[in-house]
C-alpha cells in the first residue's frame, strides 16, 4: 500500500512540474539586447544552445547575491566540462550591463533585458522572475531540467549537470 501511494504521489508530482517547467509563448518570443546591439529571441536562444546541457543565469551588475555567487558559476565552468552558459541581464542600461560583464569577466552567451521595468516587465514575468541571481536548467535536448533555482541551490544544479 505504501509503494502504490508514493508512485501515485511520484506520478502526480511528475505531472505538475512538468506543466510548470516550460517556457512561455511571451518568454520565448520576447527579443533580448545582444553585445552588438542587434536583437535576438529567447527561443533562438535556446535553439543554439540544443546539444549541449546549458545553465541560464538571470542577473544584474548591481545585484549583491549575483556578485557573491559568480566565483561559484566560474568554478562550474571549469569543472564541468560540455556545458553552455547563457548570462541573462537586467541591467538598467545597456553601458551598466557591459560595464559589469567587463568587470566580473563573464564568459558565455551574453544577452540584455532592455526593458525599464527590470523584473517585472514582460521577460521578468513571463519567466515568473521573483528573485536573481536565478538559475534554469536544460538538458542537451532543450528540456528543463530545474527552472527555478536561486545561489543556494548550486549543488542541485551541479548534480543536474553531471548526471
Amino acid at each position: 500500500m505504501k509503494n502504490a501511494i508514493m508512485i501515485i504521489a511520484l506520478v502526480i508530482s511528475t505531472m505538475v512540474c512538468s506543466q510548470e517547467q516550460k517556457f512561455s509563448k511571451e518568454a520565448l518570443s520576447y527579443k533580448l539586447v545582444t553585445a552588438d546591439k542587434s536583437k535576438i529571441s529567447f527561443e533562438k536562444i535556446l535553439k543554439k544552445n540544443k546539444g549541449k546541457k546549458t545553465v541560464i543565469e538571470i542577473w544584474a551588475g548591481w545585484c549583491s547575491d549575483c556578485i557573491k555567487a559568480m566565483p561559484r558559476v566560474k568554478q562550474m565552468q571549469d569543472n564541468i566540462e560540455d556545458v553552455n552558459y547563457v548570462f541573462i541581464s537586467m541591467d538598467k542600461s545597456y553601458d551598466k550591463w557591459q560595464e559589469a560583464v567587463a568587470k566580473h569577466k563573464l564568459e558565455g552567451d551574453l544577452y540584455w533585458v532592455d526593458d525599464e521595468k527590470l523584473m517585472k516587465g514582460v521577460f521578468g514575468q513571463a519567466i515568473n522572475l521573483d528573485w536573481i541571481p536565478r538559475y534554469i536548467v536544460l538538458n542537451e535536448k532543450g528540456e528543463i531540467l530545474i527552472y527555478r533555482a536561486i545561489e543556494t541551490d548550486f549543488d542541485q544544479i551541479e548534480a543536474a549537470l553531471k548526471n
